[in-house]
């Protein structure tokens, strides 16, 4: 389970803040199981360059509160045996009082506004490196190649643009801040505190350390019922994706399992509950505690003080006793946070290693050193042609049977070509190789006579329209749908394209025409009103070479035959590559090749293939017998 990064740690005080949420033994673990990264720091750091300026004044303004916090201290001695208590006895010196004051509010101004500013670079400065790396990312992933996405989930690309991205803003602002500011202010707090007295140091650091291993104990209870916590989270999260999609929602009430959805649900939600209530709980102690050790310091430096007094000691004064409490109370959290500061800085590092795995991927299939653009495609001659293409997936074993072995054909400008077979027979990666979706082990793929390799893939893609078996609509309006084709398309060639597709009137229907919004995935449309706004899409961008793998194959007859006149209208005037399951949807095609166990085995018209008595005519009466 991926757990959401940034926030405040369990079992962490007010200030002590952290990546990640995990207990530490499971934060240990994740950070384990980052990928190694060469030059690592280098390249961190080159993230942080363009901001150095940033960075270096941020650096300043720590070092600069942390001086300013050791003076108050050291002001508030000297208000109370220069101002108020005077050594001579004649009373309060109200003048150097007010001097005294004055320079503590200066000073407390002064901190308050550079926190302030600190506050405000450490964001801008991570969130900005975090920004640009997420887009950077965005970028580098849409460059990858299908077979990628194919065989990675979703949620594990997602988790790296959002939750390991998100945790780079929280290495500025939460893990270096912390360790700077945290590392000056217990130096400076304890020289501070020897200036003071420095016996009373001693006293007071030989308690601290029963504090931190009291707060390491209940901190790691608390990180425990997090991580517990957040498992509950995420599983009620799950329940909520599948229940309450539109998918969801059809499948409990076609089932009628609402209640016992509803039941799921409510018990998840007691679990969370509980461990919420846990978790506040488990964290009253420890603050119990804390107040306790904060209260009862001050009062044994009282007593020691008065030992040191009756003993002759000179340099313990009132203003002594104030000032030395006042700046050990601000010693513990700073010392608490430094303790985490190996695990945040190793889950930092660990951040970036899982950001740059996957920036570091190299596409597979990428346009080679001198490719150039197609031009037109012609109108006569051969269009498309495979020479010798064999084909495997990246998935498969180099001694399997390949997808495609030895398929040569040619297609020309201007037919019909449809492809036929069995299911797995690899009629359907013919379709990924024209658009050098997928790249061919061996053999060439031919567009106009030239080697899909040796053009670029945006031209390539730029003559290129598919329609596929599962339409995919954007959650907008039928226009903002179709222009994902052509932004720039006027109202009317969107309505000329809806037409040629056979859905206007359908549109027209609506109550708000094209600007009806399809919901999600196109739910509120028909599986026939989705493919034909599809086709609509691509008859909008206009190519020349158009490519329907099983456009049909999805829909019930009347929708079938609807969206076939749209397909057969679409395909006019257009060399048409299409794969078919259903073989009266290709009848008509000028060419047709049966594709069986990775090799083309027929090829010609549907009235030869028949004749011919094969693979096709067997195919042809098994589905006539349906």
């Amino acid at each position: 389970m991926t757990r959401p990064r940034g926030g405040t740690g369990a079992g962490h005080p007010p200030g002590v803040r952290r990546i990640g949420s995990a207990d530490e033994g499971t934060q240990r673990a994740q950070n384990a199981d980052a990928p190694y990264i060469p030059h690592l720091l280098r390249r961190i750091g080159a993230l942080f360059a363009p901001h150095r300026a940033a960075l270096i004044v941020t650096v300043i303004l720590v070092f600069i509160g942390a001086a300013l916090a050791v003076i108050p201290p050291l002001l508030t001695q000297r208000a109370f045996d220069d101002g108020l208590f005077p050594v001579d006895g004649g009373g309060p010196n109200l003048s150097a009082l007010a001097v005294i004051v004055g320079i503590m509010v200066a000073i407390f101004l002064a901190s308050a506004a550079l926190g302030v500013w600190q506050t405000w670079l450490t964001a801008r400065t991570g969130n900005r490196v975090m920004g640009a790396l997420r887009v950077r990312l965005f970028s580098h992933l849409q460059s990858m190649e299908l077979s990628f996405f194919t065989r990675t989930k979703t949620g594990v690309i997602q988790s790296r643009l959002q939750n390991d991205v998100g945790g780079v803003a929280g290495v500025l602002t939460n893990t270096v801040s912390s360790v700077l500011g945290n590392t000056v202010t217990v130096i400076a707090a304890f020289v501070a505190m020897v200036l003071l007295n420095w016996q009373l140091t001693i006293v007071a650091l030989v308690l601290m350390p029963f504090m931190v291993i009291a707060q390491r104990r209940v901190g790691q209870v608390r990180a425990r019922i997090a991580a517990k916590t957040q498992e509950s989270l995420s599983e009620m999260t799950a329940i909520t994706q599948e229940t309450l999609s539109v998918s969801g929602i059809l499948l409990s009430k076609s089932f009628t399992r609402q209640q016992s959805e509803i039941a799921r649900y409510a018990d998840e939600n007691r679990t969370q509950i509980d461990l919420q209530v846990r978790q506040q709980m488990s964290g009253q102690w420890f603050f119990a505690m804390v107040q306790i050790f904060l209260s009862s310091i001050p009062a044994i430096v009282y007593l020691v003080a008065g030992w040191l007094i009756v003993g002759g000691a000179t340099d313990v004064t009132a203003g002594t006793i104030v000032a030395f409490t006042t700046v050990q109370a601000r010693l513990l959290f700073p010392l608490l946070g430094l303790m985490r500061v190996a695990l945040d800085l190793q889950t930092s590092t660990a951040l970036f290693a899982r950001i740059f795995e996957y920036l570091d991927l190299k596409p597979a299939i990428t346009d080679r050193p001198g490719a150039t653009p197609l031009a037109e495609l012609p109108s006569t001659g051969p269009l498309v042609a495979f020479d010798g293409v064999t084909f495997r997936y990246p998935d498969q074993a180099d001694d399997s049977r390949p997808t495609l072995d030895s398929v040569s054909f040619e297609i020309e400008a201007g037919q019909f070509a449809a492809f036929v077979g069995p299911s797995g027979a690899g009629k359907t990666t013919v379709s990924y190789l024209v658009p050098r979706l997928y790249e061919a082990s061996d053999g060439r793929v031919l567009v106009a006579g030239r080697d899909v390799r040796d053009v670029t893939q945006e031209s390539l893609m730029a003559h290129i329209g598919i329609v596929s078996q599962e339409t995919y609509l954007f959650h907008a309006t039928i226009a903002e749908n179709l222009r994902y084709a052509r932004p720039e398309a006027t109202d009317a060639e969107l309505e000329t394209a809806a037409r040629q597709a056979n859905i206007h009137d359908t549109i027209a229907s609506f109550p708000d025409g094209y600007a009806t919004v399809v919901g999600e995935r196109g739910y509120r449309l028909s599986g026939g009103e989705k493919q034909r706004i599809a086709i609509a899409r691509v008859l909008l961008k206009d190519p020349p070479l158009l490519v329907l793998d099983e456009a049909t194959s999805a829909l019930d007859t009347i929708s079938e035959r609807i969206v076939q006149e749209a397909l057969d209208d679409a395909a006019r005037g257009r060399t048409t590559i299409a794969i078919a399951h259903r073989l009266s949807t290709v009848v008509d095609a000028d060419v047709i090749f049966v594709v069986d166990h990775g090799q083309i085995v027929e090829r010609g018209t549907h009235a030869s293939l028949l004749e011919a008595d094969g693979v096709y005519a067997s195919l042809f009466r098994q589905q006539s017998e349906r």
